[in-house]
C-alpha cells in the first residue's frame, strides 16, 4: 500500500482560515466557532484505506473533545475528477451512514489544503485556543497493515494538554496515509 507522510506545518502556525461548503451547503468556517477550547482540523477523504482504517477512532475522540469544547472540522480536497467517490454526494452519505457529529466541508479548489501544507490523507492539525497550532501529525502509530493498537493516544495527548491549558509534546510523528489526490498540475511545491 503507498504511503504519504504528512509535511508537517511548522508548529506556531497561525490556522489558515477558509470558507468551505459542508455537505448540506452551508458555508463554514473556524470563524463559527470562536469560544473554542482548540481546532482540530484534520483532511480525510471516503476512499483511502488509512482513513478507514481511523474513522471508528475519528469519530469517538471527535465526539469526546467536541463535549468539551473543541471545535472539529474535516476537509476533503481530493480531485473528484479523478475520484468521484470522494465528492460532494458521497461526502454527504459517508457523514450520514458514520455519524460525524463534526463538518464535513468540501476544498474543491486545493487551496485550503495547500494552505496547510497538506500532504496525505488523514492529515491532522491541532490548534489551541488562539488558533495556534500546537500539534501536527498522526493519531497514533496504527496502520491498516500493523496490527497497532487504534486509540488516537497521540492525538488524545495533545488534546489534553490544550484542555489543560499546556502546551503538548514537541516530539511528534508525522501522519501517514494516501496522498491527496491533487488536480493535474495543481501539486504544490512541498509536495514530494
Amino acid at each position: 500500500m503507498a504511503h504519504t507522510p504528512s509535511s508537517m506545518l511548522p508548529l506556531g502556525t497561525k490556522a489558515p482560515q477558509f470558507r468551505l461548503p459542508d455537505t448540506e451547503g452551508k458555508m463554514r468556517s473556524l470563524e463559527e466557532f470562536k469560544n473554542a477550547k482548540g481546532y482540530l482540523v484534520m483532511f480525510i477523504c471516503n476512499h483511502c484505506p488509512f482513513v478507514i482504517h481511523v474513522r471508528p477512532a475519528i469519530i469517538t475522540l471527535a465526539r469526546e473533545f467536541q463535549e468539551k469544547g473543541f471545535a472539529v472540522i474535516a476537509i476533503a480536497s481530493n480531485d473528484i475528477k479523478a475520484y468521484p467517490q470522494d465528492g460532494p454526494a458521497a461526502m454527504k452519505e459517508e457523514a450520514l451512514r458514520h455519524g460525524f457529529t463534526f463538518p464535513y466541508v468540501f476544498d474543491e479548489t486545493q487551496d485550503v489544503a495547500k494552505a496547510y501544507q497538506a500532504a496525505c490523507t488523514p492529515d491532522f492539525y491541532l490548534f489551541d485556543a488562539r488558533q495556534v497550532l500546537v500539534y501536527r501529525g498522526q493519531m497514533d502509530d496504527s496502520r491498516p497493515s500493523n496490527n497497532k493498537p487504534n486509540d488516537g493516544k497521540d492525538l488524545r495527548l495533545a488534546m489534553e494538554s490544550v484542555l489543560a491549558g499546556k502546551t503538548p509534546p514537541r516530539d511528534q510523528k508525522p501522519s501517514m496515509g494516501c496522498n491527496i489526490k491533487w488536480k493535474p498540475g495543481n501539486e504544490p511545491e512541498y509536495y514530494g
